[in-house]
C-alpha cells in the first residue's frame, strides 16, 4: 500500500472542464472502515482532512483508521487535523505576527535563512478589534473614531502591513471593513476549496481554525472551524497538524418554528442555557431535524457564533439548499456554488442528515420567548418579563447588609411587584414601598442637560457584534422598532451612550436602502465603526459626570448590547451589570433607560399627548420584518462592498510600513517589541522535572475568565502597566488598551491577573490584581510579587476552582502566566482553549480529582508547594502528587491529573511550548539540509 495514499482513496473528480483530485470518503466505506451515514457530518470532515494529508510520517494510515472508528461511545484515540486555512483578528493577530517575526529573528541569529519560518496554509487577518467608541450619537462619529483608531494603532498596523509583504499567502483586511466572523461568513468562507497543491488541482472542504473563540460562527454555512489560542494557530500556520482527541458529538434536534415576537437572539440564548446544562465542553454540536428548515442561514450563524458560550468546540449546521441560496445572496460565483453542491453531494456531506450522536438534545423552536442574558455570564438567561424582578433582586443582594432598617414586607413587594400574574399585580394606587437608597436617583449634567441616574440605569446601549449584525432580520427589526418609536415621539435619555457598529459595510447599505437608518440615527444609534467595539470591551469612556456619579454613589448601572460576552468589567470597568439582547431589545431598553423594567407591562415612555407607549405598540410584526429583508437586501450589495475588501481607505494606503524578511525591532517602542521567548534559544529541549519550593501567586474561585487573567480594555497610571508606560514617557491619555498593546510583552505581563474585578482569595474583600508575597506577608501587586519571586528563583503556581479560563481565546492569558514565572496551574476544571494555550506555553495545567478543591483541602495560599512525579517524565493525562507544606511544618498531600491529553501536548510541555518545538524542528531540519 502506498503510505502517502492508503486505501487508494485519492480519486479524480471532473467539473467544469477541469480534472481535480479529491480524498474520496466513500472508499473508506467500501474498505469497511466505517458507515458514512452513521458518522456525524463534522466527523466526516475531520476524516477527509486526515485522509487527504497522509504522508506516512506525520500522518499515517493508522490515523485514518482512528478517525474512521468514531462511534457514539467515542474511542479514546487522537487524530491530527490540518485546517485548510487560518483566520485572525488584530488583537490576537498582532501578537501572532510578533511571534512569527521573533521566530524569523531567532533563525537569522542562528545564521539560517529566516524564510524557513513561513505560513504553509493561507491566512487572513481582519483588523476589527481596535476601533473604540469615543464619539457617538453624531453624524461624524465614525470618521472621528477611525481617526483616533489610526492615531493610536498606527505602529501596530504598520507591523501587519509588513507581515502582508513578508509572508506568502497572508492577506490583511484593513480597518473600517467589518468584523472577522461576519467577513468570514459573507466573503472568506468558501464551503469547498478548489486549490492547487504541488501542481495538481484539488477539491477539499473548507476548514479552519481562528484566533478568536467565535470562529465556529462559520458553522452556519456548514464549515467546520473553531477557535484556538494564537499559539496553536501559529503552529497550524507553520504546517503543524492540530492533534486532538476524537470528539464526542451532541446532536440538537430542532422542531417547530419561532413564534411571533421571538428572534434568533432569543433562540441562541435559550440554546446557550440548555447546552451549558447538558455539558458540551470539548464536544462538537450538530443541529438537525425538521426545525432547521425554518431557520435562515443568518439565524443558524447566530447560533453557531455562540458555541464558546454554549461550551462546545463547534456548533454547526450541515450544508443544504439554504446554504447555497445564502452563497448566492452574498455574491459568491454561480459556478462555485454548483461546485459546492456537486462535491459535497459526492462526499455525502450535503443535505438533510440523520447520523448517530453521542447524545441527542431536543429543542422545540415554538417554546422560545424574548430573553436577555446576564448580568455577567452569557448562559444566565433571563426572560424579558422577569427582568424587573431579576434586577431588583440583584441589587438587593448586593446591598442587603445596608438595609437593616428597611421593612422586609416593603422590600419583598418592591422586588416581586412585576412577577405576579396580571390579576394579582399590586394595586397601582398603593404608595411606593419605602426601600431606602435602593431607588435613590443622582442628578447629573450631560452635555448641558440635567438628568438622573440610579441603580439599573442603562448607561450603554450598543448594537454591536457579528453575533447579530450578520443577521438582517434582527438588524432591520431594530430599524423598524426605531421608526415606530420616533413616530410615537419616544427618545433615548441623555445619559445613555448609544452606538451602532455593523459587522460589515453591507449592513449600512441595507439599512439605508430600507429607509430605516435615519430613525436609528434620530435615537442616537449612529454608525461608530465597523468592528467589535462594545462587545470586545471597546465601549469607550462614559461621560465624566456619569462616571463620577457611579463612583460617588456606588451605583449598579447597566449596559445592554447585542453581543456574545458580558463578563465582569469587560464592557466597561465601572458598569456592574451587563446584558445580552437582540438588537430591537437593545433599542427598547435604550428608550426605557433602565433595566429594572417589565417591558411586558410597563410603558417605555409617553407620546406627545402624554399617553403611555408600550413595547407591544412599537414592536414590528414578523411580516414587516420579512418584507424589509426581502425588499432591502440583495446580492449586489455584497458584490460591491467585498470587491474592495483588501484595499482599505486613504489612511491605510498612507501607512509607511517596513519591508524585508526580518522585522526591524525598535527597543524604544511601547507597542511592538521582540518577545523574550526565543532569545538565547537552546536546540536541546529542556524536558520536565519535579517542581519544588513553589509559592502560590493567586488563589482563585470559580469561572475566572480570560478577561480576568488578561484584560483587553483600558487601564490606569496606577496599575503596573500604566506605571511602566509613564516611565517610558507615554501620557495616560495615550495608553490605549491592553488589547492594543499585545505586541509588547512588557505591558502584557504587567497586565496579567490585573483585571479590576478579579478577586484573589488570599486577600479579604480586595478586588484587582493584588496578592500576598510569602514569606514576607506583604500585600502587593501580582506583577511586583512575581518579580520578587523571580529574583529568588522561586517557581510559582496558581490555584483555581471550576471553569478556569472560560471566555475569549486569549493567548496572552497563557503567555502572561508564563512570563510571571507560573510553572503550573491547579484547578477543578478548565475551558478548552485556555488549557491548550497553557500547554502551548509549556505551563502545566493540573486538575484536582473529583471532590477535591483548594478550599476542601484547607489551603490558603501561604504554603510551600511541591509537585512530584515529573522527574521520570510526563505521560498523557499523568497522575501526579502535590504536597503543600504549611508554615508550622504540617503538610497536605493530594493527587492531580495533568491535563495534557495527547502525546503531542506532552511534547509541547517538554519543549517549553509549541513554538519552541516548531523552531527546534525548523532549525534542525535546516542543519540536516546544510
Amino acid at each position: 500500500m502506498d503510505e502517502s495514499s492508503p486505501f487508494d482513496a485519492i480519486r479524480g473528480f471532473e467539473f467544469g472542464g477541469t480534472s481535480y483530485k479529491m480524498a474520496d470518503l466513500t472508499v473508506l466505506e467500501e474498505e469497511g472502515l466505517c458507515e458514512l451515514d452513521r458518522l456525524p457530518v463534522s466527523i466526516r470532515v475531520l476524516l477527509e482532512s486526515v485522509l487527504r494529508n497522509v504522508d506516512g510520517e506525520t500522518i499515517t494510515a493508522e490515523d485514518v483508521r482512528n478517525a474512521a472508528s468514531w462511534e457514539p461511545e467515542v474511542p479514546n484515540v487522537e487524530l491530527p487535523f490540518t485546517p485548510s486555512r487560518v483566520v485572525l483578528q488584530d488583537l490576537t493577530g498582532v501578537p501572532a505576527v510578533v511571534d512569527l517575526a521573533a521566530l524569523r529573528s531567532a533563525a537569522d541569529r542562528e545564521g539560517k535563512d529566516p524564510t524557513i519560518v513561513e505560513p504553509e496554509v493561507p491566512c487572513d487577518l481582519v483588523i476589527d478589534h481596535s476601533v473604540q467608541v469615543d464619539y457617538f450619537g453624531t453624524e461624524d462619529a465614525y470618521e472621528r473614531n477611525v481617526e483616533l483608531e489610526y492615531e493610536r494603532n498606527g505602529e501596530r498596523y504598520r507591523s501587519l502591513k509588513w507581515a502582508q509583504q513578508a509572508f506568502d499567502d497572508f492577506r490583511v483586511v484593513p480597518p473600517g471593513t467589518g468584523i472577522v466572523h461576519q467577513v468570514n461568513l459573507e466573503y472568506l468562507g468558501r464551503v469547498v476549496h478548489a486549490r492547487e497543491q504541488n501542481g495538481d488541482a484539488w477539491l477539499l472542504p473548507d476548514t479552519l481554525v481562528g484566533t478568536d473563540s467565535h470562529t465556529p460562527m462559520i458553522g452556519g454555512i456548514g464549515v467546520v472551524g473553531w477557535g484556538v489560542g494564537g499559539i496553536e494557530a501559529e503552529a497550524a500556520m507553520l504546517g503543524q497538524p492540530i492533534t486532538m482527541k476524537l470528539p464526542e458529538v451532541v446532536g440538537v434536534r430542532l422542531t417547530g418554528e419561532l413564534p411571533e415576537g421571538a428572534t434568533a437572539t432569543d433562540l441562541v440564548l435559550h440554546v446557550t442555557e440548555q447546552l451549558r446544562e447538558v455539558g458540551v465542553v470539548d464536544r462538537f454540536v450538530e443541529f438537525f431535524g425538521p426545525g432547521v428548515a425554518n431557520l435562515t442561514v443568518p439565524d443558524r450563524a447566530t447560533i453557531a457564533n455562540m458555541a464558546p458560550e454554549q461550551g462546545s468546540t463547534i456548533s454547526m449546521f450541515p450544508a443544504d439548499e439554504a446554504t447555497l441560496d445564502y452563497l448566492e445572496l452574498t455574491g459568491r460565483e454561480e459556478q462555485h456554488i454548483e461546485l459546492v453542491r456537486e462535491y459535497l453531494d459526492a462526499q455525502g456531506l450535503f443535505g438533510e442528515q440523520n447520523p448517530e450522536y453521542t447524545e441527542t438534545v431536543e429543542l422545540d423552536l415554538s417554546t422560545i420567548t424574548p430573553s436577555l442574558a446576564g448580568p455577567k455570564r452569557p448562559q444566565d438567561r433571563v426572560p424579558m418579563g422577569d427582568m424587573k424582578t431579576h434586577f431588583r433582586g440583584l441589587v438587593h443582594g448586593e446591598f442587603e447588609d445596608e438595609l437593616d432598617d428597611i421593612d422586609e414586607d416593603a422590600l419583598t413587594r418592591w422586588i416581586n411587584e412585576s412577577s405576579a400574574p396580571d390579576e394579582d399585580r399590586p394595586d397601582p394606587d398603593l404608595p411606593e414601598p419605602d426601600i431606602g437608597d435602593l431607588d435613590h436617583q443622582v442628578e447629573v449634567d450631560v452635555n448641558g442637560e440635567s438628568t438622573e441616574i440610579g441603580h439599573g440605569s442603562v448607561v450603554v446601549s450598543a448594537i454591536t457584534s457579528c453575533t447579530n449584525t450578520s443577521n438582517p432580520s434582527v438588524m432591520l427589526a431594530a430599524g423598524l422598532l426605531a421608526r415606530n418609536a420616533v413616530e410615537r415621539g419616544l427618545d433615548v435619555p441623555a445619559y445613555v451612550k448609544t452606538s451602532l457598529a455593523p459587522g460589515s459595510r453591507v449592513v449600512t447599505e441595507y439599512l439605508e436602502a430600507s429607509g430605516l437608518l435615519p430613525y436609528l440615527e434620530d435615537l442616537g444609534y449612529n454608525v461608530v465603526g465597523y468592528g467589535c467595539t462594545t462587545c470586545i470591551g471597546n465601549a469607550g469612556p462614559l461621560p465624566e459626570p456619569i462616571e463620577r456619579a457611579i463612583d460617588a454613589e456606588d451605583l449598579w448601572t447597566t449596559s445592554v448590547l447585542s453581543g456574545n460576552r458580558n463578563f465582569e468589567a469587560r464592557i466597561h470597568p465601572k458598569i456592574r451589570a451587563n446584558y445580552l439582547a437582540s438588537p430591537p431589545l437593545v433599542v427598547a431598553y435604550g428608550l426605557a433607560g433602565r433595566m429594572d423594567i417589565d417591558l411586558e407591562h410597563d410603558p417605555l415612555g409617553t407620546d406627545d399627548d402624554g399617553n403611555p407607549v408600550y413595547l407591544s405598540d412599537i414592536w414590528p410584526g414578523a411580516d414587516d420584518i420579512h418584507a424589509a429583508v426581502h425588499d432591502s437586501v440583495d446580492s449586489s450589495m455584497f458584490e460591491e462592498k467585498y470587491a474592495e475588501v483588501f484595499e482599505g481607505d486613504e489612511r491605510w494606503a498612507a501607512l509607511d510600513a517596513p519591508t524585508g524578511d526580518v522585522y526591524e525591532w525598535d527597543d524604544s517602542s511601547t507597542y511592538i517589541r521582540e518577545p523574550p521567548f526565543f532569545r538565547e534559544f537552546p536546540l536541546e529541549k529542556p524536558g520536565v522535572a519535579d517542581i519544588t519550593d513553589a509559592r502560590t501567586l493567586m488563589l482563585l474561585g470559580d469561572t475566572v475568565t480570560t478577561d480576568h487573567i488578561s484584560p483587553a480594555g483600558p487601564f490606569t497610571r496606577e496599575q503596573p502597566a500604566g506605571e511602566w508606560l509613564v516611565e517610558q514617557g507615554v501620557e495616560p491619555r495615550k495608553f490605549n488598551t491592553y488589547g492594543a498593546r499585545r505586541g509588547n510583552h512588557e505591558v502584557m505581563m504587567r497586565g496579567t491577573f490585573a483585571n479590576v474585578r478579579i478577586e484573589n482569595q488570599m486577600l479579604d474583600d480586595v478586588e484587582g490584581g493584588y496578592t500576598i508575597h510569602h514569606p514576607t506577608g506583604d500585600q502587593t501587586t501580582v506583577f511586583e510579587a512575581s518579580r520578587r519571586y523571580r529574583d529568588n528563583d522561586t517557581p510559582l503556581v496558581v490555584f483555581a476552582g471550576e471553569e478556569l479560563g472560560t471566555g475569549s481565546s486569549r493567548d496572552w492569558a497563557a503567555k502572561g502566566t508564563d512570563l510571571l514565572g507560573v510553572r503550573a496551574t491547579i484547578a477543578e476544571s478548565y475551558e478548552r482553549i485556555f488549557r491548550d494555550n497553557l500547554v502551548g506555553m509549556g505551563v502545566l495545567p493540573l486538575q484536582f480529582v473529583d471532590g477535591d478543591s483548594w478550599e476542601s483541602l484547607g489551603l490558603d495560599g501561604s504554603e510551600r508547594v511541591a509537585i512530584h512525579g515529573l522527574d521520570d517524565g510526563l505521560d498523557v493525562n499523568d497522575d501526579l502528587t502535590v504536597v503543600a507544606e504549611r508554615a508550622d511544618g504540617s503538610t497536605v498531600e493530594f493527587s492531580v491529573t495533568a491535563q495534557v491529553g495527547t502525546p503531542a501536548a506532552v511534547r509541547y510541555v517538554e519543549n517549553g511550548g509549541i513554538l519552541h518545538l516548531v523552531l527546534r524542528r525548523l532549525l534542525s531540519e535546516k542543519e540536516v539540509e546544510d
